[in-house]
């Protein structure tokens, strides 16, 4: 079954940046939504951000509005999410996977998206 892959996590001081990236691991398939989702030790998944494959209109949480940005380059069907200004409290695991179909109510609900990735570890330390 198709699942995403992706990369560019690490270990970055607080106020500095790295860019995620997520491919899917079968080069011709496609969607609707590609989302960004990240989980800290103890707690739930939350929503990051997520781009519409049809139109690029993007979609972001209150927390990393003006920081982050959601971007897709159609071509190679990759999505990256840039962070800058990192804060030790976006410490977590990102991961990115896909609606299939679009409603605006599914698009920050991680149980709405499939085709996960395993996740790729971003620490930020203070």
């Amino acid at each position: 079954q198709v699942h995403m892959v992706e990369s560019g996590g690490g270990l970055v001081q607080a106020g500095g940046s790295l860019r995620l990236s997520c491919v899917p691991s079968e080069p011709s398939f496609s969607g609707h939504v590609t989302g960004w989702f990240r989980q800290a030790p103890g707690k739930e998944r939350e929503f990051v951000a997520a781009i519409r494959w049809s139109g690029g209109i993007t979609y972001y949480a209150d927390s990393v509005k003006g920081r982050f940005t959601i971007s897709m380059d159609n071509a190679k069907n990759t999505v990256w999410l840039r962070m800058n200004s990192l804060e030790p409290e976006d410490t977590g695991v990102y991961y990115c996977a896909v609606l299939t179909y679009f409603t605006l109510l599914a698009v920050t609900v991680p149980e709405s998206y499939e085709h996960w990735g395993q996740g790729t570890q971003v620490t930020v330390s203070s």
